[in-house]
């Protein structure tokens, strides 16, 4: 019998933020519903730890029981790994293992889809086999820079809107209105990243400790 598991990550910038499991938990729930899969502790995996090691006690544990035909459900394939080298060698090892492996918001790297290249790469002369293999690594390799060079960017970019905005929005201080996108977006970054400090967003939108929480908590409520 084949067995379908679910996999979280979040890393060690994210681990004050139990959110991060939530919206991931969220996404799996949802995809075990609709298809009529178990979801509970037996199939559920989680790590706080970075994503550029696989040695991390869930994954661990989850790859112990790994049998031929079973299938491991992630949300992104950043949460399978950050490293584009080391991760498309245990790609690939899963796979080769008969290990299927699904990423809801990355479907061009799930094992159905690098199968089919694959079996074409496997039915063609060495040259055109040799080409194809290698546009397999460089498809993985290139998703999983992607995710982490938009992850940089993003980063970067409202670590310089917070440091550069000398703008006051008009509002009496503390006071509780609608929410800006801006403002929402640089809190759920203030959730994932140690470095921005609460004290950065205050100044930045020009409101108190105390409105800032009550934003934060309407944004993890989402």
């Amino acid at each position: 019998m084949n067995n379908t598991y679910f996999y979280m990550r979040i890393s060690t910038k994210e681990a004050s933020d139990k959110q991060s499991f939530q919206r991931q938990n969220k996404a799996l729930e949802k995809y075990a519903e609709i298809n009529n899969l178990k979801y509970n502790s037996r199939t559920v995996f989680k790590d706080d730890i970075s994503g550029a090691t696989f040695d991390r006690d869930d994954w661990k544990a989850l790859e112990g029981i790994l049998k031929e035909g079973d299938t491991i459900i992630f949300k992104e394939i950043s949460r399978f790994t950050r490293q584009a080298e080391e991760g498309y060698e245990k790609y690939m090892e899963l796979m080769d293992k008969g290990i299927n492996l699904i990423f809801l918001d990355n479907p061009t790297v799930s094992t159905d889809y690098i199968k089919q290249l694959t079996n074409i790469a496997d039915s063609q002369q060495l040259v055109t086999k040799t080409a194809l293999e290698g546009t397999i690594k460089l498809l993985l390799i290139v998703e999983l820079d992607r995710v982490q060079q938009e992850r940089e960017i993003f980063i970067k970019r409202i670590k310089q809107g917070i440091e550069a905005s000398t703008k006051k929005s008009g509002r009496k201080f503390g006071q509780l209105d609608k929410m800006s996108d801006e403002l929402k977006d640089d809190i759920k970054l203030f959730l994932i990243d140690r470095s921005i400090k609460q004290v950065d967003l205050m100044k930045k939108h020009n409101i108190s400790r105390n409105t800032l929480k009550k934003y934060i908590e309407l944004v993890k409520s989402i």
